[in-house]
């Protein structure tokens, strides 16, 4: 489900000497045992509807500040529309779990249509899409339409006209973004990318929209053929991506493609650190966009931060990429970065006044990406073998980075795999494997004041954690001389297969 290409690394201290000069000495001594308290966690299994797997979205909203968490389960009942599955190839329906119930959101015309969530607000409202039970006569594929579960009721958004939409975040106004497909035939279709599970549907122009009980708003394009709505904020602002122009270029065969912010009916290209790719992750509500950008080759890509205007490169920990994966409303960036130049070994990072903080990767493993953090500084994501088999880690308090297993309150049949959103009740979504093999959604509810009779110790506990070397890399933007690879075609997205596709890869 989850494919990495980053290489174990046997010879990563040759490379050392490369990235001096933009390191400050801040390293930690590899063998030493760091020991920090932490609170412990209970973890829930929020099961599925009858089949085997269950799953949660990816980098998206998965936890509201109510403790409502959206989830994908399998029902037992064969996909109808096999070979072209929807995830495994059983039907799927979208769940909602809170105080120990699983809900089952409901379906779009046929309970044998499967559906996906992918954003909750913090009114229970649920954003994501279903299929509608018919076969998009252009693109021979299951229709998708986007959809809005709202009040125990689930609402069609419809399209631009065309045979396929996804709704992919709601805010606390109602206001839905996604993208949807108008007839107008696209010559660059299935490319642009990689931020919607549902890009590559249709053979017709899709167009960002914004949505509020009522028709869909068109938002346009930067002058391409297509766009698509990322991420939603309280002011109502759309950070997205879209093509810029008609006209391809030479090295890649598709138009220029431009992160962008659409306030109050302008959509305002963001721009890029001076290549033809950039691509936003994450939106917060003081309209602040961070994302990864090409540089002027091509080849090289960097994470950035778009505030008032301005593009600044965030640089890497001395490698060839980064890519930034979310930003809280303090501008605290994290994500991923490459540690050695033409080498793939990456740690997870936070960003903030300037600086990126390496959070190094747990004990034994090669490979960290930073996915979520929330208003206290508190930060989740995966570590593992850059391919092999990943833990959930949780980084607070200064660090270190601590495998969230360790926390993990005794009788939980789950071995965590990832842990990709934290809320700022400090509640954690995820995914992990049960003791039959099956990937099972999860949420983790930490045993503290926040949390009164959810657990029966609340005791703190102190973990060794003995983890790899950690550095602190001074953000030098485009003058900084670090960075070289070419950034993954595909949505940095866990847990789910682009229905009809193939599991997506990771870098």
């Amino acid at each position: 489900m989850k494919s990495r290409t980053w290489m174990w690394m046997t010879a990563v201290s040759l490379f050392a000497a490369l990235t001096m000069p933009v390191c400050m000495a801040a390293q930690n001594n590899p063998t030493q045992d760091h020991k920090s308290k932490h609170h412990q966690y209970k973890l829930i299994d929020m099961g599925s509807f009858g089949g085997p797997a269950s799953l949660v979205p990816g980098s998206e909203v998965s936890i509201n500040s109510r403790g409502t968490a959206i989830m994908q389960g399998d029902t037992a009942t064969p996909d109808p529309f096999y070979p072209n599955c929807f995830w495994d190839c059983l039907v799927n329906h979208a769940g909602a779990w809170r105080d120990g119930v699983l809900t089952d959101l409901g379906e779009l015309n046929n309970p044998n249509n499967s559906c996906q969530p992918t954003w909750i607000n913090d009114r229970d409202v649920v954003v994501g899409a279903c299929e509608n039970g018919l076969i998009d006569p252009l693109a021979n594929f299951p229709e998708i339409d986007a959809v809005v579960w709202k009040n125990g009721r689930i609402i069609d958004l419809g399209t631009l006209g065309g045979n396929a939409s996804a709704a992919g975040a709601i805010n606390n106004r109602g206001q839905v973004t996604g993208n949807a497909y108008n007839t107008i035939p696209d010559p660059f279709y299935g490319t642009l990318g990689p931020l919607n599970a549902f890009w590559a549907f249709g053979v017709t122009q899709m167009h960002a929209f914004l949505w509020q009980d009522g028709p869909m708003q068109d938002l346009g394009t930067l002058g391409g053929p297509d766009s698509i709505g990322e991420s939603v904020n309280e002011r109502g602002q759309v950070a997205g991506v879209s093509f810029t122009s008609f006209t391809p270029n030479p090295g890649t065969g598709i138009p220029t493609q431009d992160p962008f912010l659409w306030d109050n009916g302008k959509m305002t290209d963001l721009g890029t650190l001076g290549g033809t790719a950039g691509w936003p992750y994450g939106l917060n509500n003081k309209g602040q966009v961070t994302g990864q950008s090409n540089l002027a080759d091509d080849v090289h890509f960097h994470a950035f931060l778009w505030d008032r205007g301005v593009l600044k490169d965030l640089g890497t920990l001395g490698g060839d990429k980064s890519s930034a994966r979310w930003i809280n409303d303090a501008g605290e960036v994290v994500g991923r970065a490459e540690l050695y130049p033409g080498l793939t070994t990456r740690h997870g990072f936070l960003w903030k006044k300037g600086v990126m903080i390496d959070l190094g990767v747990l004990a034994g493993d090669t490979c960290a990406t930073a996915y979520a953090i929330n208003s206290s500084e508190q930060i989740v994501g995966d570590s593992g073998n850059c391919g092999g088999i990943n833990h959930g880690f949780l980084w607070e308090n200064g660090g270190p980075i601590v495998n969230l297993q360790t926390l993990v309150l005794p009788g939980s049949d789950v071995t965590i795999s990832e842990t990709n959103y934290i809320n700022d009740a400090g509640e954690i979504s995820g995914f992990g494997t049960n003791s039959n093999g099956d990937q099972r959604a999860i949420l983790l509810i930490p045993c503290d004041e926040k949390h009164p009779g959810q657990c029966q110790d609340y005791s703190m506990i102190e973990v060794a954690t003995p983890q790899t070397s950690g550095q602190e890399t001074i953000s030098q933007g485009s003058e900084s001389p670090a960075g070289t690879d070419n950034p993954s075609r595909n949505r940095f997205g866990r847990g789910y297969n682009l229905p009809g596709q193939p599991a997506a890869p990771r870098d």
